[in-house]
């Protein structure tokens, strides 16, 4: 088992990044891998903890936090702050990673983490702000490898339809499928997309400038990011890369939460993972 440790970071824009680092048993530094969770997730959800103890056991040190969008704190099976969920932006969710990151082997685990060798992962929205997180300057010479799962290739998810309803009334009306509970989009997250979508958050754009070597897995029956998707990543990637298709997994391969263990499909996207952070940090 690895040592799991808290942290918390304060935000440039208020209020407070929490997180957890899982430590492998082997002292001294080690390279490190940062998970940033996707939309309605959070880090404790479903195969997050899975993910970090086999790289733990791997021998990597391993990052993971709650966006601060998320509305939810460490333990939470709820969104327990809806008013951070409905205020949540793509753009702050970028700032949080980057915060993350920065703070990795400073004000995070300053004496276990090799910053020369620093990975990052990401699942499903949070793959789309790995891409452009891993994209960015100065990150795009610092980061050595990515992995995103099920990543999403645009942030402009919308219909016309609902974009007329969220302009109108000023919130999205959204449902948590895991717990019923009701939730909101603001409109900042709206004004946000219709303002940046063909600039700071083009993630096909990112694609082309990711210097890390990038492994791009997805599931072949995907219900919620269609797998097209990893294909148009793939094919805007300008560096070294792998696109893995698991034929017949969905969004999370298989995966619910509370976690029970792992799926066929599971195995095979954490086997990949562990393999491709281990060839290439």
């Amino acid at each position: 088992m690895s040592i799991v440790e808290p942290f918390k970071l304060d935000r440039p824009g208020g209020g407070a990044l929490r997180g957890v680092v899982d430590l492998p048993e082997a002292p001294g530094r080690c390279p490190t891998v940062v998970i940033c969770h996707g939309f309605k997730g959070f880090m404790e959800w479903g195969f997050f903890p899975a993910v970090a103890e086999l790289l733990a056991q791997r021998g990597f040190v391993t990052v993971r936090f709650n966006l601060a969008g998320s509305g939810m704190h460490p333990g939470d099976e709820l969104v327990s702050d809806p008013r951070a969920f409905s205020a949540n932006t793509y753009s702050a969710e970028v700032a949080d990673l980057l915060r993350v990151l920065e703070a990795t082997g400073h004000e995070i685990a300053d004496d276990r983490v090799d910053r020369g060798r620093l990975g990052l992962f990401g699942h499903s929205r949070g793959g789309g702000a790995a891409i452009l997180a891993a994209a960015s300057p100065p990150w795009r010479e610092r980061i050595r490898a990515l992995v995103t799962w099920a990543a999403i290739s645009r942030v402009d998810r919308y219909t016309p339809e609902e974009k007329r309803v969220w302009r109108a009334t000023g919130e999205l009306p959204v449902v948590n499928t895991r717990t019923g509970q009701q939730l909101a989009l603001g409109r900042g997250l709206l004004e946000d997309v219709e303002r940046h979508s063909a600039g700071s958050l083009d993630i096909l754009a990112a694609a082309g400038r990711v210097a890390a070597p990038w492994l791009i897995v997805h599931g072949g029956d995907d219900e919620s990011v269609p797998a097209s998707e990893a294909a148009e990543l793939a094919a805007r990637a300008a560096g070294t890369h792998e696109l893995l298709v698991i034929p017949g997994a969905g969004h999370t391969f298989g995966a619910k939460h509370p976690f029970v263990g792992p799926t066929p499909h599971l195995i095979q996207a954490l086997n990949a993972t562990q393999t491709w952070f281990r060839r290439h940090l």
